[in-house]
This record gives structure tokens, sequence and C-alpha cells, in this order.
């Protein structure tokens, strides 16, 4: 009849948080002989019904009374409950039976209930100590007045009983568990923060939409799932708060973890095709968004699989299958990962290579966001292992269950909206995508004169110039073509001097750059725009020439 509560609470406290407002409760295994949750106050989290919890045996059917030995405590009174036989003894004597009564531990009026220690009084917190007969179980109700961590310990106190029920935590707000009910304001703050952004983009991507790139229908794309998706995982704990753990929960719960699979997807895909520099540095990726797409599908498959069987499978069961559903998504994971830092590398380079140093400076950029997101996550992690080495004390759930879910989920989707946000912003739609990702911009050496061969090139990809009277008289284009192939040519002809002694050219591309530097990376200067083709400095004397 005697049971030892330490061990009891090892076996809780040591568990992970409740998942349901609705424990089992029995004396087949000894960890299930106790539960244990948060729970907040009417005044603590508000609510219309009053805090309580109930434990309901059920009924067995018997000649004889079977009784069973029941305690409500909140877990700062765990050294109320029994007491030491002698300083040296090993553990406490808890249920108050004949033979304590004859050692004044409890008196008679106390038989079958937990032994109380004299001062248990001076508790703020009440300590319920019963006990439950199983031929005609009535449910004690235990008030919850103040926020706290409350258990419910039993005891067979009978010999050969056995028995089973439930343990129900009911808060104020409603049904579900204390330690989540902080992801019911959260997803819903998340969930606006999604739309705010999606309405801006979406004031952007209408403003510009003659002008919009592949990627940005891709960012689109994520913005509009990222807010389903939030809203679906905010349904699906009001849902489960309203109406319990229900078959409608349960079937709303997977479909969020699919949701989550592939949110994961879409969003290392996404990174990959910008990384390789898709619709900025490259207007197609050819065969290889092929691969990039097989590769997200398969990380789909896997990640849904995974999310099913941490559904379904416990830890009590898992065995060896489980990293045949664990290494395939690990492998997806690291192939996304291995894929994006190389493509990231080798786009920023060629740009450099190129004297691309606008665009180079936007994906450096998204490096800095990339880098700062994985110290972030590794500083977190680093500063929370000190908190969970403590995870095998007693009263480590105790002290972070209103806590433990921003550290196991929270904080990671508020990086994650940080990021998105930023990468929305560098590639958000504005004038003249197409034109500023299609061209290239004039390079310049390091005393910062223009490269004149790069500056030929990035003119309007005319691999020849208009004919002189001249080339004309030496055999047409073809002589020009010679004079070019010499390198003693510009293939650009000269244009008149301006007001201030420089070329007229010169003028143009000073305010084209002064426009790039001091817009965003996909504004282009309008400068260019002023005269169309025909009207132009350069066709008005070439055609001067022409007609001599």
């Amino acid at each position: 009849m005697r049971t030892s509560v330490s061990t009891l609470l090892a076996f809780a406290f040591s568990g992970a948080l409740i998942a349901a407002n609705e424990l089992g409760i029995d004396n087949a295994k000894d960890h299930n002989r106790q539960q244990c949750s948060g729970m907040y106050s009417k005044k603590g989290w508000g609510g219309d019904t009053d805090p309580f919890i109930l434990t309901t045996l059920e009924k067995r059917p018997s000649d004889q009374d079977v009784f069973v030995s029941l305690v409500v405590f909140e877990f700062r009174d765990e050294d109320l409950i029994g007491v030491w036989p002698s300083i040296d003894a090993p553990e406490k004597e808890y249920i108050c039976t004949q033979a304590n009564i004859e050692k004044k531990y409890c008196n008679s009026t106390e038989l079958g209930h937990f032994i109380l220690s004299p001062n248990s009084s001076e508790s703020r917190n009440q300590i319920l100590s019963t006990k439950i007969n199983l031929k005609d179980p009535k449910p004690p109700k235990y008030d919850v007045e103040r926020t706290g961590y409350y258990c419910v310990g039993s005891s067979p106190f009978s010999d050969g009983a056995e028995y089973k029920g439930k343990v129900e935590f009911r808060n104020a707000y409603g049904r579900l568990p204390a330690a989540q009910i902080a992801k019911l304001p959260f997803y819903a703050g998340i969930t606006i923060a999604y739309a705010v952004i999606g309405i801006f983009w979406a004031f952007l991507y209408v403003q510009n939409r003659h002008d919009i790139l592949p990627v940005q229908n891709y960012i689109t794309a994520i913005i509009i799932f990222l807010i389903v998706e939030q809203l679906m995982t905010w349904g699906f704990y009001d849902y489960q708060n309203n109406h319990g753990s229900n078959a409608i929960a349960k079937v709303l719960l997977i479909i969020v973890s699919i949701l989550n699979a592939g949110r994961n997807s879409f969003s290392f895909f996404l990174l990959l095709i910008v990384c390789m520099g898709y619709g900025v540095v490259k207007p197609s990726l050819g065969k290889t968004m092929v691969y990039v797409r097989f590769l997200a599908i398969a990380h789909f498959v896997f990640g849904v699989i995974y999310a099913v069987a941490s559904l379904s499978i416990t830890p009590d069961n898992a065995g060896p299958l489980v990293l045949f559903v664990i290494l395939p998504l690990a492998g997806t994971l690291t192939a996304f990962y291995v894929w994006t830092l190389n493509s990231l590398n080798y786009t920023m380079k060629d740009l450099l290579e190129r004297k691309q140093s606008v665009k180079a400076m936007m994906y450096k950029k998204l490096w800095w966001c990339i880098l700062g997101s994985i110290i972030v996550i590794f500083g977190f992690f680093f500063l929370n292992s000190f908190t969970f080495a403590e995870r095998s004390s007693p009263d480590f759930v105790p002290r972070h269950w209103k806590t433990r879910w921003f550290i196991l989920d929270g904080w990671l989707n508020l990086v994650y909206m940080v990021d998105i946000a930023y990468v929305a912003y560098l590639w958000r739609p504005t004038a003249n995508n197409r034109r500023f990702a299609m061209s290239d911009e004039i390079a310049q050496d390091d005393e910062g004169g223009f490269d004149m061969g790069s500056f030929g090139g990035s003119m309007d990809e005319e691999d020849a110039r208009s004919p002189t009277r001249e080339d004309m008289v030496n055999g047409g284009v073809g002589g020009a073509g010679e004079a070019r192939g010499k390198g003693d040519l510009s293939p650009v002809p000269p244009k008149p001097v301006n007001e201030g002694g420089g070329l007229g050219i010169s003028g143009a591309s000073k305010n084209q750059r002064s426009s790039l530097d001091g817009e965003t990376i996909f504004a282009v200067g309008e400068d260019g725009d002023r005269w169309s083709d025909d009207e132009s400095p350069r066709h008005s004397e070439e055609k001067q020439k022409l007609t001599g």
C-alpha cells in the first residue's frame, strides 16, 4: 500500500509538456500513477468558468470496498506531503495506514489518505487528500485559485486494488492545455504580420504588374501560402481550445503538419533558386530547375512522412525503423543546405568578376541575412543548452512550463518571418525590374575610369558600330569589323563634347550610376529613357553621316 511519491514526481516532471487537457491515470506503471499540468487562475488568463481539476476513476464491481488514495497539490507543496519516520530514513511514509496511525503520523479519520505534514495548512494553495471507493467512485473536484503547476497523485490502498481513470485539467479560458494557450495569440499575431507583408507586397506587385520577374511570382506564392498556413495553425489551436481533442482536432493537426512540411520545402526551394541568381542574373535555370523541383518534392514527401510518424509513434515504441523516417529527411535537408551555399558563393563570385557591384551587393546582403540567422539560431541553442542541462531535475518542467513552447517553436517562427520579410524587401517589385535584371552594369577600373571593353559590351548588345563614309569606301561594315578585330577602335562611336568638356555618354552614365546607387537594386535610373532609339544623339549623328 505504500509508494514513493518522489519516484512518481521524477517520472512526471522529466516528461514532455502535457499535450491534452485530459490525461489517463492508472496503476499499471509507476509513472502513470501521477499526472501533472500547468494551470492558470481565472485572473491569470481570463475566461468564463472557474478553473478546476477533476479526477474520475472507473467503477469496479465488487462485494467489498476497494479504496484508492488520492492527493492533489501544487508542485511547490510537494515537501508538505508525507512524513519522515527518522532523520536517516531512506524515504517518507506517504499513506495513512493502521501502522502509521499507531505511530501517530496521522489519525484514524485520515485512514487511507495521503499523510500531510502538520504545517500543510500554512500553504497558500489547497492540498486535497482523500480516498475513493471503486464501488461507487465519486470524482473529487479541486478548485484552482492560483496559477501554478499542479499534480494528481494516486496509490492503491486496498490489497489488489487495480484502477483506471482520467484527470481533467480545465482552465477558465477553455480546453487548451495551459502550456499551449500562449500559442493562440502568438499565431494570431504571426498571421496578421504575414497579412501586412502580403498587403504591401500586393500593392507593389499590382503597381508594377507589367514588369514582374519570375522569381517575384514565387515570392508572391510563398507569402500567400504562409498566410494560409499560419491561419490554419491558429485555427487548429482555437478549435482545440473550444472543443477539445476530438476527431476533427486530430484531422486539423494532420493538415497543419502537412502545411508545415510544405512551408519548409517551398522555403528551401525559393532560397535555392534565389541564390542561383534566377530572375536577376539568369533569365532561366534550364534543366537545373527540374532538379531543384524534384528535390523540393522529395523533401516535402519525407517531411509529411516524418510528421505522420511523429504523431503515431511514441518514444516508448520507437525502434530502429524510425531511422528510415529521419534519414531521408536529413538527406534532402543537407542537399538543400550544401547546394544553396555553393550557389550563393558562385553567384557572388561571378558578379564580382564581371564587376556587377550593384547586383553583387544585393546578394551580399542576402549572404549576411543567412549568416545572421545561423548565428542567432546557434547562439539561441547554445544559451538554452544550459537550461536543458537541468532537464533531469524534478523541478525543470514546473519552472519552465510557461515558456517552453517559445523555446521549442515560437522563436524559430520569428526568425523565419524576419528572413522572409527581408528577402521580400530585397526582391520587391519596382519599376524597370526586367531592364535591370537583363542588363549589365558598366564596369569601372580601380581608379574609377570606365573599362571600355565592358562598356561597349553593356550597350544595346550591338556587335557592330554604325558605318561612316570611310567605312563605306573601304568595304562597308566589314571594314569596321576588321578594325574592331584588331582592337584599335572602340566598338562605340565617339560622342559630341558636352558643355563640361566630357563625353556626352559619360555624363549620362554618371547620371545612371547615381540613380542605381541611390535606389533599390531593381530601380533603374530613368535618365536613359529621355530619348527613344530614333531620337537619341547617337542615331541623329549617324543619320547625318549616312545622308551626307
